[in-house]
């Protein structure tokens, strides 16, 4: 696959031009902008829209492409049911653990106690747009959702695993077919480089987007409201950090890897979803990266688009870090047998949460909705801050998905150690 940012031939590439710096600096501005100049900054929210939109019109075609080949590639229907077993079975342990962190911590730490909420003072019309988005999610609604109305509609609706469903299809009919299949492929892939690309031209207006998404953050919640609920953000970012550095890092260091060296790897990316505060802006970069770095484009293209919808850490973090907060704001005492259901139904409602902005908030509200002791409303304490939140949410489930396919394509047997370590160790 083309890489989206290739080195230059020649002569090093001058540090400006660099996409990482670039994206640094349109943060920096973006913040400065939207504090000094509020109306301003929000008035930039629809630039920072166009470029998610711009994103995510290449993402199916690019998903589909990627797993298409990389599964007629492979030739072989067991191994990708055995990579996809293998992919779902770690997303379980590691989703389950980062929901038991967020549930330890918010017990130790506990960051609500002492704010004595009323529950019955509460304003529940301010969430009731993201209680109502949660009812509707079922977890049958979210299972036929899967299920496109047709193929090609799977590619126009926006939804990843619906791109995943017909891509695994039509690639393990590409790869049954024969020489009509061995035929096909060569184009699809040059098609794939063609993609790839657009993702490159897209990605050079990446810090337009980023400065426009972060101005318009700060300047329509401004930096002043952080402090009111300054230890819950403190205590969800650095659970996430350790949760990074520790678990993700012990899993990386099992699969003969240094989770620090694949985040200096990745820091163009993760300094993009920190400004648009969704994981999906980086996505196909992402796809890219881990091809370039030694992960076989067929492991690459079922882990990562499952992953954005079934392995999000950062995510699970919050939902029982903010779930405990709000019972221990209002003064409920949750038994340990109301915390362990709290944690079941949370594993249930955060299975299919997409890699966007507000998504996590959504699926708080699906899980408070199901348990009766943490009463909904009480997500009005931390609307105000949540898209603060949900920049680090972000940033955990990008490195928990890009961990998760160089540990899968290990298993699998199938990274090129040498091309890992050459881009890990430049």
């Amino acid at each position: 696959m083309q890489p989206v940012t290739p080195a230059a031939p020649g002569a090093p590439v001058p540090w400006y031009r660099h996409l990482y710096v670039q994206v640094l600096a349109a943060i920096v501005a973006g913040v400065l902008l939207g504090h000094f100049a509020p109306g301003t900054g929000a008035a930039l929210k629809p630039l920072g829209d166009a470029f998610i939109a711009l994103v995510k019109m290449v993402i199916p075609p690019v998903i589909f492409l990627t797993i298409v080949t990389g599964i007629a590639g492979l030739r072989d229907m067991a191994a990708v049911g055995r990579i996809a077993g293998m992919a779902l079975a770690y997303f379980l342990v590691l989703s389950t653990s980062a929901l038991v962190i967020g549930l330890i911590v918010a017990n130790l730490v506990r960051p609500g106690a002492g704010l004595n909420i009323d529950p019955a003072s509460l304003d529940a019309g301010k969430v009731a747009d993201y209680a109502a988005k949660a009812h509707d999610t079922t977890v049958t609604g979210f299972l036929t959702g899967i299920i496109p109305d047709t193929f090609v509609s799977a590619l126009t609706g926006g939804n990843v695993l619906q791109v995943l469903l017909v891509a695994i299809l039509f690639g393990s009919a590409l790869a049954l077919s024969g020489e009509p299949g061995r035929r096909l492929l060569p184009l699809l892939d040059d098609l794939s480089h063609v993609f790839f690309r657009v993702v490159a031209l897209v990605m050079k207006v990446a810090p337009v987007g980023a400065f426009a998404a972060m101005a318009f953050t700060i300047g329509k919640y401004g930096i002043g409201t952080v402090a009111n609920l300054a230890g819950l953000i403190a205590t969800f970012y650095a659970t996430s950090l350790l949760f990074v550095l520790i678990v993700l890092g012990l899993v990386a260091r099992l699969a003969g890897f240094s989770i620090l060296r694949l985040i200096a790897y990745l820091k163009a990316e993760l300094l993009l979803v920190l400004g648009t505060s969704s994981s999906e802006s980086a996505l196909p970069a992402l796809i890219a990266k881990l091809e370039r770095a030694g992960c076989p484009p067929g492991v690459v293209g079922l882990v990562v688009p499952t992953g954005y919808s079934f392995n999000l850490d950062g995510t699970n973090i919050y939902m029982t870090l903010a779930a405990l907060f709000i019972a221990q704001a209002c003064n409920i005492d949750l038994s340990l047998g109301q915390q362990l259901a709290l944690l079941g139904v949370a594993m249930i409602s955060s299975k299919g949460a997409a890699g966007v902005t507000g998504a996590g908030f959504i699926t708080l509200a699906a899980t408070l909705s199901i348990v009766p002791e943490v009463p909904v409303a009480g997500m009005a304490l931390i609307l105000g801050v949540d898209r603060f939140m949900s920049e680090c949410r972000s940033l955990t489930n990008f490195i928990g998905n890009a961990v998760a396919s160089v540990v899968v394509a290990r298993w699998e047997g199938g990274l090129d150690r040498a091309a890992l370590d050459r881009t890990l160790n430049p």
